[in-house]
């Protein structure tokens, strides 16, 4: 098998270790802007398209054709139309579910009447779709600008153009608490070097119904140099792609061949090396429960006098209701009971006040992992087995103690509702533990006047 070896130029090995075999090397030189909720980040990326001089590329998973963009730009196919109005090169990779994954979220799988739609449009925009296997999807969700050009920039997280734009500040029904992050720099050129791999081996590009606005033959050449340096953040773009999906092995700049044949699990194996390296604190927000392999490695570190505080969803996902229902899933739960025993543990949810003087749970959808206030994880890979063994994901790590501390400030400020900016990490965390076991408290007595969004969840009943 042939396995890239990345490059450290870094002073001395990081506390979280590099992966030493991945498709993408560590790089420095990159700006890196965590992007916090999907009105802020949508906002934002309609700016970088607005300002495009080239080309703007992204790759969907689900996607509604009403869903509207902040600030009155109309829906996200108005944006892109605007886009190719402009003389942009606009190109789109939609995931279409198999059989077996169908129903599995919005997804825009050029479906007739998707592709009538498009038609009385008159969307001129090119757009292939590309399946995974079995019950799994293409889960990336990136935005590249300018793709290798010196205003390249790459966003890469979670959040889908389906559901309300979330606010900070503005709580209602349906919204969702995400978080993408923007990077300028190198490591924008491996987005795009993924972004030409998909491209030109998306499963559908031969079918009739699976292009739009061009061919199946209109291939991309890969990028042929390293993006100029842009600020002072190393990054490792990450991805999780399953055996057998690609099979051009071409480097991307700077590195050396991958057997992508062989698929890849960059963001699994970093997940483990980053929690077992963790000395102080483990912040997660996912919208999935850490499978076991992840819980078993967290209880390690808790038994090392880590701080840990993991926020999902209120609303447990159906899987962890099913597993509740179901005796034979009984581990699954109890490695995240076992958590809960451990007082330097906490679960979360968030609730917004919803104006009829309660509470209305925010939906996390997010994919992050900050350590040691030192590293970060951001990207589209959840916790759950799907992600971590089946999906291809895409996550941008961040080695980077600057970036890393202020994303903590500003999301705990959103959760608590408090600066922690003068406070460590540990000190913060057990503050979070603090203010959301008493929130917990004040709810169960009816009084929803809690400062801050955040409140305990209890392990043994999550999912009842």
């Amino acid at each position: 098998m042939i396995q890239s070896k990345v490059s450290i130029t870094a002073d001395s090995e990081p506390q979280i270790p590099y992966i030493a075999s991945a498709t993408y090397p560590t790089r420095h030189g990159n700006v890196v802007r965590p992007l916090i909720d999907s009105a802020p980040t949508f906002r934002r990326i309609c700016e970088a398209i607005e300002f495009a001089q080239h080309s703007v590329w992204l790759s969907i998973t689900f996607a509604a054709p009403d869903y509207q963009m902040p600030d009155g730009r109309g829906t996200l196919f108005d944006v892109l139309d605007h886009a190719v109005a402009r003389g942009l090169d606009v190109r789109i990779i939609f995931w279409r579910p198999n059989p077996e994954s169908s129903g599995y979220g919005q997804a825009f799988a050029g479906s007739p009447a998707d592709r009538e739609m498009l038609a009385a449009r008159h969307s001129r925009f090119r757009a292939r779709w590309d399946r995974a296997h079995a019950a799994y999807c293409q889960h990336q969700k990136i935005w590249l600008i300018d793709a290798g050009e010196p205003s390249e920039t790459a966003f890469v997280g979670g959040i889908n153009p389906t559901f309300k734009a979330f606010e900070p500040g503005h709580v209602g029904e349906g919204q969702r608490h995400d978080v993408y992050v923007e990077v300028m720099g190198p490591s924008a050129t491996d987005v795009h070097h993924n972004f030409v791999q998909r491209w030109n081996e998306a499963s559908e590009r031969m079918l009739e119904d699976g292009v739009w606005g061009h061919n199946g033959d209109d291939e991309l050449p890969f990028p042929i140099h390293v993006t100029d340096p842009r600020g002072d953040s190393l990054v490792q773009i990450q991805r999780n792609v399953y055996t057998g999906r690609y099979n051009d092995n071409h480097p991307t700049p700077g590195g050396l061949p991958y057997d992508i044949v062989a698929g890849e699990r960059t963001i699994s194996d970093q997940y483990i090396q980053a929690i077992n390296a963790a000395r102080n604190s483990i912040y997660i927000e996912n919208q999935a429960l850490p499978i076991p392999e992840i819980a078993a490695c967290l209880e390690k570190a808790l038994k090392r006098g880590v701080d840990v505080v993991i926020l999902v969803p209120a609303e447990p996902e159906e899987h962890v209701r099913t597993a509740r229902r179901n005796p034979d899933r009984k581990d699954f739960l109890a490695h995240i009971e076992a958590l809960d025993e451990y007082n330097n543990f906490t679960l979360v949810g968030i609730a917004g006040p919803n104006g009829q003087g309660g509470r209305s749970n925010i939906y996390v959808h997010a994919k992050i992992m900050l350590v040691d206030d030192t590293w970060a994880t951001i990207g589209s890979c959840n916790l759950h087995s799907n992600s971590i063994f089946g999906h291809t994901e895409m996550n941008a790590v961040i080695w980077d103690p600057k970036v890393v501390r202020a994303l903590r400030h500003q999301l705990l400020s959103e959760h608590l509702g408090q600066d922690t900016s003068l406070l460590d990490d540990r000190d913060a965390l057990q503050l979070y533990r603090k203010a959301a076991q008493e929130n917990r408290l004040r709810g169960e007595c009816g009084d929803f006047n809690w400062e801050g969004l955040a409140f305990r969840l209890n392990p043994t009943t999550y999912g009842e």
